[in-house]
């Protein structure tokens, strides 16, 4: 009993694969973790203007992992993908503020008023 599924490398997802793709997001994300590591180290920016840039840096990062790696778009031939994104997003945002909320519990049980 043959679907036409056999050859697993004709299935669609496995085609949207490239080396291409893979090489332009790694290559991307090395240049913006490079711009990152030379703000940090060169104290370009006030902290508070640091953290903001560094933020939407991560943001464009994130989002270009789950292009060019993930191929997630929003087109309806990849409605799996779009499936996963709308799944992975909640869990992205859950997961980033409780681990802000974990820290700054932390900071505030263990730091000393006064010396820190």
């Amino acid at each position: 009993m043959s679907h036409g599924h056999d050859n697993p490398l004709d299935h669609p997802e496995v085609q949207l694969a490239s080396p291409r793709g893979y090489l332009v997001g790694y290559v991307f994300a090395l240049a913006m973790m490079i711009l990152s590591l030379g703000l940090v180290k060169s104290h370009a920016l006030p902290p508070a203007g640091l953290m903001t840039v560094l933020s939407i840096i991560a943001l464009v990062v994130i989002l270009a992992q789950l292009y060019f790696l993930f191929h997630l778009d929003l087109s309806e031939t990849q409605i799996w993908h779009t499936v996963a994104l709308v799944m992975t997003v909640p869990l992205f945002i859950m997961a980033v503020g409780l681990t802000i909320w974990m820290f700054y519990t932390l900071h505030m049980r263990t730091m000393i008023p006064g010396l820190g």
